[in-house]
């Protein structure tokens, strides 16, 4: 289970969680947001350290397994978690903005979402999936895993989304811009309180 630094300050930013299974496109949601709010300051799209070698499926900070734990150890991390064989970090940066009013999207695991909830008095979990036969696909032309592997990957998602307690449900099963414009016009509605 993940770890987090002490609760945020209440009255301040908004949490915004993107949780969900692989394949489900929480980063193709999250980077069409980030497009969308290029030029608008009240919005702090994370960016995640992970203990897996640099590639271009996302953006993050690649971090080997020492340096990860030493950095958590030094409270370097707003919360940091392990999930299917690596260890994830939003930086403690992202407190100052949450301090100062802004909203922070990250992408979460499933199973932080009740650790958001306590950590930040003001947070919105907003649970992305998609079929089954979607899911399969996705992951398979992605390619991180043998086969079976992302069998059992499959079948600890189905068990795990219907545990996520989410505020917002985007069902990423069509069109990507569909998708987008879903998590655009809930962090508007955000944005507009």
């Amino acid at each position: 289970m993940g770890r987090a630094a002490p609760v945020a300050q209440p009255g301040a930013g908004i949490f915004v969680a993107v949780a969900g299974p692989s394949g489900a496109g929480k980063d193709s949601l999250i980077a069409g947001a980030r497009q969308a709010f290029a030029e608008d300051g009240r919005i702090v799209f994370a960016r995640r350290v992970i203990t897996r070698p640099a590639d271009t499926s996302e953006p993050y900070e690649s971090a080997t397994p020492l340096a990860f734990r030493l950095r958590a150890e030094s409270g370097g991390f707003a919360l940091w978690w392990s999930a299917n064989g690596l260890q994830y970090g939003l930086p403690a940066s992202l407190l100052d903005d949450f301090a100062c009013g802004r909203v922070i999207v990250a992408n979460v695991s499933r199973d932080m979402t009740p650790m958001v909830r306590s950590r930040f008095p003001r947070a919105l979990i907003v649970h992305v999936t998609a079929s089954p036969e979607t899911l399969a696909a996705r992951l398979e032309r992605r390619g991180r895993e043998p086969a079976d592997q992302r069998q059992d990957r499959l079948a600890r998602a189905l068990l795990k989304d219907q545990a996520v307690e989410a505020d917002v449900r985007i069902e990423n099963d069509g069109a990507l811009v569909d998708g987008i414009d879903a998590f655009v016009a809930a962090l508007r509605s955000l944005l507009a309180r």
